[in-house]
């Protein structure tokens, strides 16, 4: 088995089918110049023996490691897991066709308490070596360990509500130490032992991150897009970027164009102080690219640049991922935008007008949409919306309450659509997404898996509803101060981000502009 590197200005060429969708596009990035952080990858061939425990398997995944982290450790001038100046690394997932926020991921690998320390002197920065080892304890119990992340999100709040703050990122450093210390300590209570060697912890890590091809989410998710032919994942091990090292460091997702509804305008979102799975996680409300545009102006001009340049190379719109460490950007994949059906032929159609594909080209991105089934839709007998959010995933939705996937599926196997309402979602809620005619959330962005999920399902979507209060202790659910509970009747747009209580009607009109200039590509192309 040989490592595929990346970053190290001799990229070796590799096709998705090797080494995955998302390691073969970071590795084509790297090409062209752009700011990649160095990385390697373990290809998708060795998945299915180390799922299946083949101890040559996992003597070959050492060797791969050990290989690659002495390449990392060259191009970098930093020691993994060191006490000065160490490497922590990424543990990424990574299919031939992109599936977001399926697979597991680790972050803040080797961050060992002498790296911990070594981070100290280097950095000056207390708070960011021990948010480091937290996120680390987090992410490596939950993933290889199999800790109930419930249990973490429970002490965070612990501490943050000690030190009269309303979440981990307030904290200073000596309560960002007390954490991390009650992470480990969560774990240790569950009867697991944190391993402190790197080299013992990349390997778990590694081990895992391809373990996790046959997560039930996952395997749910390659049913519903019928993507049940791949045959595995890659793993790719990236240096750290760290978004979270502070004032003018931060984590954001990009898209080129609006993958919702199809405008040619930039989607940006950011969280300073932050890494990405912050984002995507949908577990906190990022801020905008005005956000950048104020803090960090040169960073932001270079993102639009970067995202036009993408959307060329790749000749389709471009979802990026990407993070700033001390006012520099770096890029940290790129893939296709998931996007909603209505949004896809306003794309197709603007490209080719653009020149930037041809007819035949748009009609292949095309593939698997009825064209002329999708239109645009429009509640009616409303009233005056009940809350605001932020508008996630075009359409409108009018559905029965359900505060679980469960419910969700319960609900809908009656006959009734559905609206799933939660504080936040995750990957998992997948059978839920599937089940349901809308998803409306308390918290996160447009840019988190799990939107990305719902717009790739046609789902309209409503995130950051700070009018939503679900309070998991009570079992209760308000909307602007009013109880709301399972079967109630809602209505939502997914563009405008408004939420309606009772049964709305909708009302819906096609895309004639956009169909009849797709019907004359056929015709050319025939």
């Amino acid at each position: 088995m040989k490592i595929v590197r990346i970053g190290d200005g001799s990229s070796e060429p590799a096709t998705a089918d090797i080494i995955g969708a998302k390691a073969a596009n970071i590795a084509r990035m790297a090409a062209l110049g752009l700011p990649v952080p160095p990385a390697f990858v373990l290809p998708i061939e060795l998945c299915a023996a180390i799922v299946a425990g083949d101890a040559k398997a996992r003597a070959q995944l050492a060797e791969g490691l050990a290989d690659g982290i002495a390449h990392l450790e060259k191009v970098t001038g930093r020691r993994f897991g060191g006490r000065r100046n160490p490497l922590l690394v990424s543990v990424r997932s990574g299919a031939a066709r992109s599936m977001p926020g399926m697979l597991d991921t680790v972050l803040n690998v080797g961050s060992s308490m002498a790296a911990v320390h070594g981070l100290v002197r280097s950095s000056g920065n207390p708070r960011f070596a021990w948010d480091c080892r937290r996120r680390f304890l987090e992410s490596f119990g939950e993933v290889v360990l199999d800790v109930d992340r419930e249990l973490f999100a429970r002490r965070i709040a612990q501490i943050a509500a000690g030190e009269k703050c309303r979440d981990e990122a307030m904290l200073d450093g000596e309560a960002m130490e007390r954490l991390a210390l009650a992470q480990q300590q969560v774990i240790e209570e569950r009867g697991e032992f944190v391993c402190d060697e790197p080299m013992d912890q990349l390997e778990m890590a590694a081990g895992a991150v391809y373990r996790s091809w046959m997560s039930d989410r996952a395997r749910t998710y390659r049913k519903l897009q019928g993507l049940d032919d791949l045959r595995g994942t890659a793993v790719t091990v990236q240096a750290m970027v760290f978004g979270n090292a502070g004032r003018e460091s931060g984590a954001g997702v990009a898209f080129s164009r609006d993958p919702s509804t199809g405008a040619a305008q930039p989607v940006i979102e950011v969280l300073f102080g932050a890494q990405g799975e912050d984002v995507v996680s949908g577990n906190r409300t990022p801020a905008n690219e005005q956000a950048i545009e104020q803090r960090l102006p040169t960073v932001a001009t270079q993102l639009r640049e970067v995202l036009h340049r993408l959307e060329r190379e790749f000749a389709d719109i471009q979802d990026i991922e990407f993070t700033i460490e001390a006012g520099r950007l770096w890029l940290l994949q790129t893939r296709p935008a998931k996007r909603t059906p209505a949004a896809a032929l306003r794309f197709a159609v603007e490209l080719v007008r653009e020149g930037v594909i041809s007819p035949a080209r748009a009609l292949q991105l095309l593939d698997g949409i009825d064209v002329s089934k999708v239109c645009r839709a429009r509640l009616r007998d409303v009233g005056d919306p009940a809350a605001h959010g932020i508008g996630a995933s075009a359409g409108v939705a009018v559905g029965r309450v359900a505060f679980s996937s469960e419910s969700a599926e319960r609900i809908a196997s009656s006959g009734d659509p559905v609206i799933l309402v939660r504080r936040d979602t995750s990957t998992a809620d997948v059978a839920g997404f599937a089940a349901s005619a809308g998803i409306v959330t308390a918290i996160g962005g447009r840019t988190a898996h799990a939107a990305l999920v719902a717009r790739q399902m046609g789902k309209p979507s409503i995130v950051g509803c700070a009018a939503l209060q679900v309070d998991p202790l009570a079992q209760t659910v308000e909307l602007a101060g009013q109880p709301i509970r399972e079967g109630d009747w809602l209505s939502i747009d997914g563009e405008a981000g408004t939420i309606f209580r009772g049964r709305g009607r909708i009302e819906t009109e096609r895309l004639d502009a956009f169909q009849n200039e797709i019907e004359s590509w056929r015709r050319q192309v025939a």
